[in-house]
């Protein structure tokens, strides 16, 4: 990529958004000729995303940073199938209903990065239910299907990966290829768009859409795909003990997305603030080369730089905020993630076990209970040893809350109601 000249993709390169590319000159020459419209799609399996989207939701801020036009295309007909991509076993099949309600959970985050309307980059959202719930089985059959070869779509990764583990691969989700690859097409007739980008695991889907539309179209198109990214030790991005790291600020607070950033490994720092701050990149070699105690403060600033990006410049600066007002001052922060109780449940006793499964720090019981024995649970900054523990009303403080902690890092405040 030393020799593109465009600048969206001279952006994606210098950043480290860019993994594969069908036809790099012939993109950049496209890049600097004429307006590119470009798209993602993004299946609606949950009520939110989270970080692991968030390469490719900065692919298309910086497709349109760069003078070209975004499309969001909202999975609503392929969410129905399910992409096999990077799983074991088959996604749990949802209902219109269930759809629907995700649909509506993640759209919102979209108008955070992009500027939507109706001039030459204004980005567009649309979903792929428009067109795929309207096929006719044996007719699609007939035109598209005969364009695939089983023999090729059984070495693709996805398929690989099933057969290779000798786990069930089902009909349904063997086509989810072929209809990825028809919305390239169908996206390329309704929108003249030419570039498909996405994850790498996306590959053989994104080839698949290419020569299809040479076969049907008679035309080129062009697939960009990102590194899947996993932590400097290997584990994947956007999970951790309590789950996944949602963007949506009514599944994980601004404060506990700033504290995901906030806590990276030391070793992902430059790279991180590359791909989710829009720091200049000489500011971010500063950052990079900082060392020690001194790192922590490269830290705060890809925490609060990230978090601006997907929750607002104010809220990312009340986190920071809340941070250092907790650890510096040792106060009981106000804007602290809140876990409200029955007051009742105080009354009687409520167990801590519990009460670190409600503030999220723990999937289970079990893992509470592990903390517990390593010392990892506070209640008023105060070590937790007897797993047992029950939290009461003579536990709240001057605020009228319990400040409930894992590790030095993670806090919640109890508020009775």
């Amino acid at each position: 990529m030393s020799t593109v000249k465009s600048d969206f993709l001279h952006e994606l390169a210098t950043r480290g958004y860019i993994h594969q590319c069908t036809d790099e000159a012939g993109l950049d020459k496209l890049a600097r000729s004429e307006i590119i419209t470009g798209y993602i799609g993004f299946d609606c399996t949950a009520p939110s995303l989270h970080v692991g989207n968030l390469v490719s939701i900065m692919l298309l801020r910086k497709l349109q940073q760069t003078g070209h036009r975004p499309i969001v295309l909202i999975g609503g007909g392929t969410t129905k199938v399910g992409d096999p991509s990077g799983k074991d076993e088959a996604r749990k099949l949802l209902t219109e209903a269930e759809i629907a309600a995700n649909i509506a959970g993640i759209e919102s985050v979209f108008a955070k990065f992009l500027s939507f309307g109706d001039g030459d980059t204004g980005a567009v959202m649309i979903n792929n239910a428009d067109w795929l719930d309207q096929l006719n089985y044996i007719d699609f059959l007939r035109d598209y299907g005969r364009h695939f070869s089983v023999n090729r779509m059984l070495t693709y990764e996805s398929v690989k990966l099933r057969l290779d583990r000798e786990q069930p691969l089902s009909f349904i989700e063997f086509n989810y290829m072929v209809l990825q690859a028809y919305d390239f097409v169908e996206l390329y007739r309704r929108e003249g768009c030419r570039l498909q980008m996405g994850g790498s695991d996306q590959w053989g889907n994104i080839v698949g859409g290419i020569e299809l539309g040479r076969r049907t179209e008679g035309v080129e198109l062009c697939g960009l795909t990102s590194p899947l990214l996993t932590t400097a030790s290997g584990a994947k991005m956007g999970k951790t003990a309590a789950g996944a790291v949602w963007l949506n600020p009514d599944m994980l607070s601004p404060y506990d997305y700033w504290q995901y950033w906030r806590n990276v490994e030391d070793a992902d720092v430059p790279r991180f603030l590359k791909l989710f701050t829009e720091l200049s990149l000489k500011e971010i070699g500063k950052l990079a080369a900082l060392e020690g105690a001194e790192l922590n403060e490269a830290k705060k600033i890809l925490a609060t730089e990230a978090t601006a990006l997907v929750h607002g410049r104010d809220a990312a600066d009340r986190a920071a905020e809340t941070a250092r007002t907790t650890f510096e001052e040792g106060e009981i922060a106000a804007n602290l993630p809140s876990v409200e109780v029955a007051r009742a449940d105080l009354e009687n006793g409520l167990g801590v076990l519990n009460a670190s499964l409600l503030a999220g720090f723990v999937q289970s019981t079990g893992e509470a209970r592990r903390q517990i024995r390593g010392g990892g649970i506070k209640v008023n900054d105060v070590a937790i040893t007897n797993e047992r523990h029950v939290l009461t009303l003579s536990d709240l403080t001057e605020e009228g809350v319990i400040k409930l902690s894992l590790g030095k890092k993670r806090h919640a405040l109890i508020r009775p109601v």
